[in-house]
C-alpha cells in the first residue's frame, strides 16, 4: 500500500508541474528515474521492487504489448505524405545493419561473451525510441520528413525486433534442452500463430465496431475503451494459441489503424494515455536498475559500448541507407543521431532480466542501462540546438530563393 501511495502521489505531483519543470529540461524520464534511483536505492529502500516474480514480469510484457500497438496504429499518421520518407530503407537496411555493427561491437569490447548474448545485448540497446525526444517530433523547425522518418522507424522497430529477441533469448536459456532446429521451428510457429491471432482479433474488432456505429449502438467517443482492450485481448489470444503476444499486438495495431483514424483523431487518445502512464511506471523500474546495477561502480567498456550503439553502430547505417534519397546531408545526420533509446530497451532489458541467469541478466541490463542513461542526456541536451540549428538554416535557404539580403544566423 505504501508504494501504491508512493507512486500515485509522484504521478499527481508530476501532472502538477511538468510543465514548469520542462522548462528546466527536467522530463518525465529523467523524473521517473530518479525517483526511482532515490526510493528503491540503497540497502535500506523506501520502496522494494521485487521483478522475478511472475505477475511482475507479465506486467511489464503487456505494456510493451500496448505500446506495440499504439505504434502501429500511429504509423498511419504520416500516409498523407507523398513518396517515402526513408523509413523502409531506415527499417530494412539500416536497422539490421545496426544490429550486426552492434554484435561485433560487443564482440571486441567483451571478449569470450556468448554470441548469443551480444545478440541479445544487441537487441535490447538497438530499438529506437522517441520518449527522451518527444517534443522534437512536434517541433515545426525541423523537417516533416525528418519527424516523419524518426516517428515511423520507432513505431515499427520494436515490432520486428520482438520475436527476434524473443528467439535469442530463447537460445540462452538452455536449461530446457531444447535444440537450435527446435527452437527456430517454435519461433516460426510463434509467429504464425501470432499474425493469426492478431489479424482475427482486429477484423473481428472492426466488424463490431462498423456494426456498432452503423446500429447506433454506441458513439465513436463509448468506443474509446474498446480500442483500450484491443492489445491486451490479442496479447491474451496469441499467448493461449502458443504465439508470441508481442507480434500479435502489433499486427493488431497495423489493422485496425485506417478504422481507428476513421472515428476521428481523439480515438485512441485513452490508449495513448494508458500508454503514457505505463511508461512512466518503465522509467520508474529504470530507476531501480540503475540503483542497483551500478552500485558498485561503473565498467568503462560499457560505457565504450553505449557511446559505439548511440554513434557508430546507428549513425553510418543510418548515412548509408539514406544514399539516393531527397534527403539532404543534414538531414541524413540528424536522422542518423537522432536514434534516441528508452522505453522499449527498458522493457526488453527487464524481460531478460527475469529469464536470463544473473550473470547473463547483468551484463544484458549493464549495457541497456549505460545506453539509455547517455540517450538521455546526450539527445535531450542536443534537441534544441538541432532545432534552432534547421531553423536558421530553412530561413537562410528561403532568403536566398527570394533574391533577398542574407539574414545572419543569431
Amino acid at each position: 500500500m505504501i508504494a501504491l501511495l508512493v507512486l500515485l502521489s509522484l504521478l499527481f505531483l508530476w501532472g502538477a508541474v511538468s510543465d514548469r519543470l520542462a522548462r528546466w529540461s527536467v522530463t518525465a524520464p529523467i523524473a521517473f528515474a530518479g525517483a526511482g534511483i532515490l526510493l528503491t536505492g540503497g540497502d535500506h529502500p523506501i520502496l522494494t521492487l521485487d521483478m522475478e516474480t511472475h505477475t511482475f514480469q507479465r506486467g511489464v510484457e503487456l505494456v510493451l504489448a500496448v505500446m506495440l500497438f499504439t505504434d502501429a496504429t500511429e504509423a498511419r499518421d504520416y500516409e498523407w505524405l507523398e513518396g517515402s520518407v526513408g523509413d523502409i530503407r531506415l527499417l530494412g537496411l539500416a536497422l539490421p545493419a545496426s544490429l550486426v555493427l552492434a554484435v561485433l561491437a560487443g564482440a571486441v569490447l567483451f571478449p569470450g561473451t556468448s554470441w548469443w548474448l551480444l545478440g541479445v545485448a544487441a537487441l535490447v540497446v538497438m530499438p529506437m525510441d522517441l520518449a527522451p525526444i518527444m517534443m522534437f517530433l512536434r517541433d515545426e523547425r525541423v523537417p516533416l520528413r525528418v519527424r516523419a522518418a524518426l516517428n515511423i522507424e520507432g513505431g515499427f522497430n520494436d515490432g520486428l525486433i520482438s520475436p527476434l529477441f524473443v528467439f535469442c533469448v530463447a537460445n540462452l536459456v538452455t536449461a530446457q534442452g531444447h535444440s537450435f532446429g527446435s527452437l527456430v521451428l517454435d519461433a516460426v510457429k510463434g509467429a504464425a500463430y501470432a499474425v493469426l491471432a492478431g489479424t482475427v482479433v482486429a477484423f473481428l474488432a472492426i466488424g463490431v465496431v462498423r456494426r456498432s456505429l452503423a446500429a447506433g449502438w454506441a458513439t465513436a467517443a463509448d468506443l474509446r475503451l474498446a480500442g483500450l482492450a484491443l492489445p491486451v485481448v490479442a496479447y491474451a489470444a496469441s499467448v493461449l494459441l502458443g504465439g508470441n503476444g508481442f507480434v500479435a499486438a502489433f499486427v493488431t495495431g497495423l489493422w485496425y489503424a485506417r478504422t481507428a483514424h476513421s472515428l476521428g483523431r481523439h480515438h485512441l487518445d485513452l490508449v495513448h494515455d494508458a500508454t503514457y502512464l505505463m511508461t512512466l511506471a518503465v522509467w520508474f523500474t529504470f530507476g531501480k536498475l540503475i540503483a542497483d546495477v551500478f552500485a558498485e561502480g561503473v565498467d568503462l567498456a560499457f560505457i565504450g559500448y553505449a557511446l559505439l550503439a548511440l554513434t557508430v553502430v546507428r549513425i553510418l547505417p543510418v548515412l548509408v541507407s539514406l544514399i539516393g534519397t531527397d534527403f539532404t546531408w543534414p538531414e541524413r545526420w540528424a536522422s542518423g543521431w537522432l536514434g534516441s533509446r528508452g522505453v522499449t530497451s527498458i522493457v526488453f532489458a527487464v524481460l531478460a532480466y527475469t529469464q536470463l541467469n544473473s550473470q547473463d541478466a547483468a551484463f544484458v541490463v549493464k549495457a541497456m542501462s549505460a545506453t539509455v542513461l547517455l540517450s538521455i542526456f546526450l539527445h535531450g541536451i542536443t534537441v534544441e540546438p538541432l532545432a534552432r540549428w534547421f531553423d536558421r538554416r530553412a530561413r537562410l535557404v528561403a532568403a536566398a530563393e527570394e533574391g533577398q539580403p542574407r539574414i545572419r544566423p543569431s
